[in-house]
């Protein structure tokens, strides 16, 4: 019997450390920004939509370059994007990510998990974000958000068919991709972010979903679907 207890209670104690809680902290998400996202889809990718609604098929990993949660949350939170003379002439759609990780782990949903957040140029239709707060010398990433990402990477795959895991560094490889709607040749920004290392230790713990990293474009110069 007390064999019995021990085993329950070793399944309790392991079930719950494997488990997470996602936090809801919604950003304003109001007509003018459902308006915003809609002229997004139909200006930068040709999608008339009457809803911002997309079809998950890749998660984007990022950094925020920003200290805090409290700081990002206010980064993402209006509609309108505030000052970037970098991508102010695409759209006035604010940038955002569905999710957002904390230095200590805990991960916020900002938003519906498939309406469309602007986070990565030319994939947005089809990308599910994770802005990691840190990413600076100062503020860096840390091993809980490691692990918080690869858990988050599990539950969305669970839920919607996930074909790729990318950091956002990656993004251009998908040029040649059927993916890739961009209309603007030209519009284009460079990215640094998570880093090398960050994605290596999230896909070494999400080895087993089988996900597809970004296409190798060095392959006889054309990027690879497979």
């Amino acid at each position: 019997m007390k064999y019995a207890v021990f085993c329950i209670s070793l399944f309790l104690f392991y079930a719950c450390g494997t488990s997470k809680d996602i936090v809801d902290k919604p950003i304003v998400f109001n007509d003018e920004r459902i308006q915003l996202t809609k002229e997004y889809l139909a200006k930068r990718y040709g999608l008339e939509q009457d809803t911002p609604q997309i079809e998950p098929k890749m998660i984007v990993l990022h950094y925020t370059v920003i200290p805090t949660m409290e700081k990002t949350f206010d980064a993402f939170n209006q509609p309108q994007l505030p000052s970037r003379p970098d991508i102010a002439t695409a759209s006035a759609l604010n940038v955002s990510s569905q999710f957002l990780v904390d230095l200590d782990g805990t991960i916020y949903r900002l938003m519906p998990e498939t309406y469309m957040a602007r986070h990565v140029i030319g994939l947005n239709h089809v990308a599910i974000g994770v802005e990691n707060v840190g990413g600076t010398k100062d503020v860096p990433l840390t091993k809980a958000q490691i692990r918080a990402n690869a858990w988050l990477v599990k539950y969305l795959t669970e839920k919607y068919p996930i074909e790729y895991l990318i950091g956002h560094s990656e993004y251009t490889q998908f040029e040649d991709h059927e993916f890739w709607l961009e209309t603007d040749d030209g519009y284009r920004t460079k990215k640094s972010d998570p880093g090398d290392h960050f994605m290596e230790a999230v896909r070494k713990r999400t080895k087993k979903l089988n996900l597809k990293p970004a296409p190798d474009k060095s392959l006889n110069g054309h990027a690879s679907l497979n």
